[in-house]
């Protein structure tokens, strides 16, 4: 491993070590959506040391984005997210291997990483990257952050745990965006954090599956909730049983 100096920190510490930091460079992520959530996780997963990012978004830097989307800066205004977070992220740290996907082609690269991080805000893209996620078997990391609240959970088949799916069934309504409701910078950066951290834990082998974490950020207090599956999930009830 090259510039091994760079990862010291996290290397001493005894759940990385020297064969945890070898197994992140080894390993890959998907995120998808490089909004307040995904541009902050990525950032973290970059600076991280692992070895292939996969970057999906649709679109481009607005003014408006700045206020809490600090992967960009004012010169990229106009430019796609992908294009710009790859730049970004290729100056924090340049051993990581960054790929981009679009709207059409992510889902062909979800069998091909280890995790995947739904940083998206719309529950259509929710559900596609779901369903992905559960026909590859891969982990999901979710995060949703909107006002001064946010949410985290890892769905994690391999464990026998609930998909999206269990959850929150498609019923159709569109999710509130923070467009119409607003969101303070630092508690969506947070989640994108934490979902950096659970992607991390996943890849180490010391991630937990199995919970919804609701933050409440006005009163800054953690609640969490054990999920279960459901048999009859339209999404995972299958691949639960192995057919």
């Amino acid at each position: 491993m090259s510039n091994f100096a760079r990862y010291a920190r996290q290397v001493i510490l005894p759940e990385v070590g020297v064969n945890g930091q070898q197994l992140l460079r080894d390993s890959s992520t998907l995120v998808v959506g490089l909004g307040g959530l995904g541009s902050i996780a990525a950032s973290y997963l970059a600076g991280a040391g692992l070895g292939r990012l996969v970057l999906a978004d649709r679109d481009r830097v607005e003014a408006s984005n700045l206020q809490r989307q600090l992967l960009y800066r004012q010169a990229d205004i106009g430019r796609a997210k992908t294009e710009a977070a790859r730049a970004q992220l290729a100056a924090l740290n340049p051993e990581v291997e960054i790929e981009l996907a679009d709207a059409e082609s992510w889902p062909a690269a979800v069998p091909t990483v280890d995790v995947v991080l739904d940083c998206t805000d719309n529950f259509p893209a929710r559900f596609a990257i779901n369903r992905a996620c559960v026909a590859a078997r891969k982990p999901l990391v979710s995060g949703a952050a909107i006002r001064m609240e946010g949410q985290l959970a890892v769905f994690d088949l391999r464990r026998g745990g609930p998909c999206y799916a269990c959850l929150y069934p498609d019923s159709g309504e569109a999710a509130e965006t923070c467009e119409e409701a607003g969101i303070l910078g630092p508690v969506v950066g947070s989640i994108g954090a934490m979902q950096a951290l659970a992607a991390l834990q996943l890849l180490l082998g010391i991630g937990e599956a199995g919970r919804l974490q609701v933050w409440d950020a006005r009163q800054m207090r953690w609640r969490s909730h054990k999920m279960t599956r459901d048999p009859n999930c339209p999404v995972c009830g299958a691949q639960q049983d192995g057919h």
